[in-house]
């Protein structure tokens, strides 16, 4: 398989080094300033880029029907313009907050909890994001995956970083140097506390998840998930 690399800093070095252990060819490694030269070669893009790169990438891939798998997060207020144009383009779109395999256990998880907790009034539910410093969001799109399963799946109708009203999760972001993502979801109530948390130990899982998604994804029309590529969709039914 060709892929090309639409960002190639850290996380893009860490994909390359697995991609090509798993035998695949990487026929372009794009930084921001690179052109596009090499995508018509490619069989699937993987952009792990910033988010004012991330819809161009999308959008250009598209343009050249290169199916695309997209972890850049801070771009998602123009999520459903890049899945429509998707569709438009017969094109094939995976985006996914957080590609470790270990995490998308975690987000299903995270909303069976909720489920459960739903309505157990007594607990109030926060979370916690740590992420290195030199992360460019916050809080994080994992953060928000799973702000957003807790909101389908109860009460609860928003987040915020500010101090939580009634039906708003508080969710507090740290940035400490060289924590690759940690996350906390806390129910608490004056008896006690539960907590499920998620600890990244390096970004290997985030790498290897994303081109597992690659490797899924080619040869497919449509817009995907994590959840189509593990086959999560049908667990809780």
């Amino acid at each position: 398989m060709k892929i090309a690399l639409l960002g190639y800093g850290k996380m893009g070095k860490v994909i390359e080094r697995i991609a090509l252990e798993r035998g695949h060819e990487i026929v372009l490694r794009k930084s921001s300033q690179d052109t596009f030269e090499g995508l018509e070669k490619a069989d699937v893009a993987i952009d792990f880029s910033v988010p004012s790169s991330a819809v161009s990438n999308i959008s250009t891939c598209f343009a050249t029907n290169i199916p695309v798998v997209s972890g850049t997060t801070g771009w998602l207020e123009q999520y459903d313009e890049m899945a429509a144009l998707c569709q438009d383009k017969k094109g094939a779109f995976i985006y996914g907050s957080n590609f470790s395999l270990g995490v998308n256990i975690f987000f299903e998880l995270n909303n069976y909890l909720a489920k459960m907790m739903a309505n157990l009034e007594q607990y109030k539910v926060s979370m916690e994001e740590i992420h290195h410093t030199q992360k460019l969001d916050a809080p994080s799109g994992t953060a928000i995956s799973l702000a957003n399963g807790i909101i389908e799946n109860s009460n609860y109708k928003t987040w915020t970083m500010e101090k939580a009203k009634e039906s708003e999760i508080h969710i507090e972001a740290k940035r400490i140097e060289n924590i690759p993502g940690t996350h906390s979801i806390f129910y608490d109530s004056e008896v006690d506390q539960i907590e499920i948390k998620h600890t990244a130990h390096n970004r290997e899982g985030f790498a290897l998840g994303s081109v597992i998604a690659a490797e899924w994804l080619v040869g497919k029309t449509g817009v995907f998930t994590m959840k189509d590529v593990l086959s999560l969709n049908n667990l809780n039914q």
